[in-house]
């Protein structure tokens, strides 16, 4: 099926929701090489990039959709934003829900952009990312 506004407004949540450890932000602030307090102890808050791991995990499923048939090695990651409502922080425990939000075409590549909203359980909203993937075109035989 190919690639179209069709596809606009199709939602993808992750599995489960991530539980945020001060751990896990500790190992992330030290894979990014950022040293910052802030990002280490009981009360730890995640560096703002945190959220693209977490986002990444509704990434999954819309990668999984058959209808989209997209494959992992005709993208190319173009584009990505964090909107903040509140840093995420130990013990949060976050959901991912990835929305398509535009479809468009350039010369043969499907170009997507979705947005991933990462919330508590509860419904809080806690950050938004954005996200824009290029898709390359089978090529004919």
């Amino acid at each position: 099926m190919p690639i179209d506004e069709s596809m606009v407004g199709r939602k993808y949540p992750a599995a489960e929701p991530y539980q945020v450890g001060r751990e896990k932000i500790r190992e992330f602030a030290d894979a990014i090489g950022d040293s910052n307090p802030a990002y280490r102890g009981d009360d730890a808050v995640a560096p703002p990039t945190f959220a693209f791991p977490l986002g990444s995990r509704a990434l999954e499923s819309l990668l999984a959709d058959p209808e989209l048939g997209l494959r992992l090695d005709r993208i190319v990651h173009g584009a990505q934003k964090f909107s903040y409502v509140r840093p995420i922080k130990a013990g949060d425990e976050i959901t991912a829900t990835a929305t398509i939000t535009t479809v468009r075409k350039a010369g043969g590549v499907d170009v997507i952009i979705y947005e991933t909203e990462l919330a508590t359980p509860e419904g809080e909203l806690v950050a938004t990312c954005t996200s824009t993937i290029s898709h390359a075109a089978e090529q004919a035989g």
